[in-house]
């Protein structure tokens, strides 16, 4: 099971004298190509060109463009990373994989208080809607549709992320009492099948 870590920017080396700001250039230029080309459409090439750096020092300071994603929203998991190590064991416990790793995920205090927060943001929002659908179509959903072989694989990953959206959703938002209450190895008993179900059913 992976083991979760809050994502911090990267940087190693030294940048070239004079780019003393340039993080910070980066993430503003970030901001404004997500907010209007969305995940898929933004490059590191075009926010490198908004910041006027080299795209070079954007993968120093901040690696991937999942990487400075998750940096400009504060996102509290890394699906990118994390995914393929849960895809690596018997496809019969995919499922409870699955659901075991985003609950024992968000009993940490910080990521349970930056999940809820983008979790708001993200329903009904016209600007982060469609980034994180973006990066969860891309990054989650994909993965876990690669994984399958059969037709309906972006179906079957989608309604795997609905359900898990909707437990989140349930457990730490609404706190629906007795979800709320519940034991992690419990919920993994009861919605790990469901989980399966969409993957192998």
């Amino acid at each position: 099971m992976p083991e979760f870590v809050v994502p911090t920017p990267r940087r190693r080396g030294r940048p070239k004298g004079g780019e003393s700001d340039a993080p910070d250039r980066i993430v503003s230029a970030a901001v404004d190509e997500f907010g209007e080309l969305g995940y898929d459409g933004a490059t590191m090439r075009g926010i490198a060109a908004r910041a006027g750096v080299d795209a070079a020092l954007v993968h120093h300071y901040f690696g991937t463009k999942a990487d400075l994603f998750t940096q400009v929203v504060g996102a509290p998991m890394r699906p990118d990373l994390d995914i393929p190590q849960l895809l690596d064991g018997p496809d019969d416990e995919l499922g409870e994989r699955i659901v075991r790793y985003v609950l024992e995920a968000w009993e940490h205090p910080d990521v349970r208080t930056r999940g809820i927060t983008l979790l708001r943001a993200g329903i009904g929002n016209r600007l982060t809607t469609p980034l994180l659908a973006g990066f969860l179509r891309r990054e989650l959903i994909g993965r876990i549709a690669g994984r399958l072989q059969v037709p309906d694989a972006a179906l079957r990953a989608s309604l795997v992320a609905s359900q898990i959206a909707g437990l989140l959703i349930a457990r730490h938002v609404l706190q629906l009492p007795a979800l709320a209450s519940a034991d992690v190895d419990e919920i993994v008993r009861r919605v790990g099948p469901a989980v399966q179900a969409y993957l192998t059913s």
